[in-house]
């Protein structure tokens, strides 16, 4: 299988369960959810994503005809840190393409693999940590995990849906765009009322990073 990349570059995780642990992030081009194209958003079943996952134009991006070439190139992006490397699946949707070639090659490489998923995919075996980001619209199939990751609020999508289910972590996430501040004090006030759910922010981009 052929491999559509759209980045590909070293960073500190900034969301979540993991934030601020140097990461490999891989985003896969593509989405079910949503073409990617701005025209389109209107009608696409997400339409808030602040994400460009079409093409295979980013830093590091490329199209890669085998698992061990794409392997390869996480190698060369982690660049040798100490430690057990990690490295994060994303997207897009990643599940669209993640397959068992490519987690038994990057295993090989003695990389932790973990993915941003929406849900609605299953994943392959193998998988080491899985975060699941739910999306009003679509069918969470993947109803377990490490952590789910919320974007809130989302008309019809209530936190009270998913407190039951199999995860580790919940994480509410405030939506970013022009409502940012008025959904991050929605969304810590909702975690001060109703534990276990934690407030996660995007602190890559508080301190200006990809």
């Amino acid at each position: 299988m052929a491999y559509a990349v759209k980045e590909l570059f070293k960073t500190l995780q900034g969301e979540g369960a993991q934030t601020g642990r140097a990461a490999v992030f891989c985003r896969f081009a593509g989405c079910n959810l949503w073409s990617g194209r701005e025209q389109d958003r209107e009608t696409a079943v997400c339409r808030f994503c602040d994400t460009d996952f079409v093409g295979t134009d980013g830093p590091g991006g490329a199209k890669f005809t085998t698992a061990d070439d794409l392997a390869a190139a996480i190698e060369r992006t982690w660049g040798g840190a100490p430690g057990r490397a990690y490295v994060v699946f994303t997207g897009g949707e990643p599940l669209l393409q993640l397959d068992d070639a490519l987690i038994k090659a990057v295993h090989a490489k003695n990389f932790e693999i973990a993915i941003e998923t929406n849900g609605t995919q299953e994943p392959p075996a193998g998988v080491d940590w899985i975060c699941v980001s739910p999306k009003a619209g679509a069918e969470l199939r993947l109803a377990r995990g490490d952590e789910i990751k919320l974007v809130y609020p989302q008309d019809g999508l209530a936190p009270e849906i998913f407190a039951g289910l199999d995860f580790r972590h919940f994480f509410l996430q405030p939506m970013d765009g022009a409502a940012r501040e008025q959904n991050t004090a929605a969304a810590a006030a909702y975690c001060l009322d109703n534990p276990p759910w934690r407030l996660s922010l995007q602190t890559h981009k508080l301190i200006g990073l990809p």
